[in-house]
């Protein structure tokens, strides 16, 4: 079936078993190439994920004066005197329209962003502010929006900023991960709402403290980070745990059995509580030196959910919850309404209209299970929606799903991947 038409989501005709190789994080790859971009020396990644994100990302750093090079499943990152005129492509890659801007006011000229047409819709201005507050020009015509520009002048004066990052974590690891090369250094605040995506910053701040940058978060609410250089670092990116969320729904929704090879026995990825959050949904869940292996037990049971700290796993999630026995609750996920689309509209509209029960919330979704019918599921440019609508396949006939092709944000081999595992 052609793309305009939909893709025909596959049907499980049984238990659904197998093992699955997810590619690297796009998480960990992007905080990575910042890092290695603005680094001491060379570093060499291997296991970068190859997708859209990671590809603007790499753009985006070679069009400030950034080498990069591949041999093989290695990635080679030589830093660069950082210079403008450019333009940066963001794409829909939060991670590029909001972790580059620190790092382009390191360079010496003016630096242009802009994006998709729904990345013009995403807020900036958090961190647009918070650049002007550390000394950095920034042009954005009043809209705290895309297209932008940073004018830098080789050099950042750094010191204290205070910011609302209840939308985004993403606000405090744009700065966290560049402060160590301005003058003064960074002390984030943030004054607001809980922060959400914790795992997030988790994850910036062990990879600043790998590379040698002091990085004190003792203190809620506060991150202070001492100028000084960035250690060049060889490492291996781990198997991106969120792009794993709907290979392992498969098991739980149709009482079979996935594993997903390469599961790292300690992470920071969001992707990680996925056990936990599956185990809840009435799975089994255990994990060997060969992966994570998930069961469904043939019941898939209603649950109320904190979603907060993992909130890029809640199209997944929904998915599932909404074969349950129960009503399902997912919590603290407000801060979707801003990403890729609304996901939180578009998850009531898409399940809907295929004749479910699903309400918005003030900070979630309520989902009361109803028997659903086939139908074309809308992805609005967003992965994470085409992976729970690919969920919702395995049990619904007829569902087609609209782009599919938006799954190659993060991972381009998923619709090979999910025919082969589910079909």
């Amino acid at each position: 079936m052609s793309q305009e038409q939909g893709w025909a989501a596959p049907r499980a005709e049984g238990p659904v078993s197998g093992r699955i190789t997810v590619p690297g994080s796009k998480s960990i790859s992007n905080r990575a190439l910042i890092l290695a971009a603005i680094a001491d020396g060379p570093s060499h990644l291997t296991g970068l994920l190859a997708a859209r994100d990671t590809t603007l990302m790499r753009q985006a750093l070679t069009s400030l004066g950034v080498g990069i090079t591949d041999n093989g499943s290695t990635v080679t990152v030589t830093p660069g005197s950082l210079k403008g005129p450019a333009s940066v492509d963001c794409g829909l890659a939060g991670t590029v329209m909001r972790f580059v801007p620190p790092v382009a006011a390191l360079a010496d000229g003016v630096v242009e962003f802009d994006g998709d047409e729904y990345a013009r819709e995403r807020p900036m201005g958090v961190i647009l502010d918070a650049l002007r507050t550390l000394g950095v020009q920034i042009e954005d015509g009043g809209t705290g929006r895309m297209p932008y520009s940073v004018s830098g002048t080789g050099a950042v004066r750094g010191g204290t900023v205070t910011l609302d990052a209840s939308g985004s974590s993403q606000f405090v690891s744009a700065l966290l991960l560049a402060g160590a090369r301005y003058d003064e250094g960074v002390d984030i605040r943030h004054d607001g709402k809980p922060v959400p995506s914790q795992p997030h910053l988790d994850m910036s701040v062990a990879m600043l403290r790998e590379r040698g940058v002091q990085v004190d978060d003792s203190e809620p609410n506060r991150w202070v980070v001492a100028p000084g250089p960035i250690r060049a670092l060889d490492s291996a990116i781990e198997p991106d745990l969120s792009n794993a969320a709907p290979f392992l729904a498969a098991a739980v929704l149709t009482g079979g059995e996935v594993t997903v090879t390469g599961w790292p026995e300690h992470t920071t990825q969001p992707g990680g509580q996925l056990p936990e959050i599956f185990t809840r949904l009435g799975a089994e869940a255990s994990w060997s030196a060969d992966g994570l292996t998930v069961r469904g037990t043939g019941r898939v049971t209603g649950a109320d959910l904190d979603l907060s700290q993992v909130g890029e796993l809640s199209p997944v999630i929904a998915a599932v919850a909404a074969f349950a026995d129960g009503p399902s609750y997912l919590r603290g996920i407000a801060h979707l309404r801003n990403h890729e689309t609304d996901r939180l509209a578009a998850l009531e509209r898409e399940f809907n209209a295929l004749g479910g029960d699903v309400t918005q919330t003030a900070d979630g979704l309520e989902i009361r299970p109803k028997p659903l019918q086939g139908g074309l599921f809308a992805t609005y440019h967003d992965h994470r929606m085409a992976h729970a609508a690919a969920v919702v396949g395995l049990l619904v006939d007829g569902l087609l799903i609209e782009n599919i092709g938006t799954t190659a944000k993060t991972l381009p081999e998923f619709p090979e991947l999910w025919s082969g595992l589910a079909g």
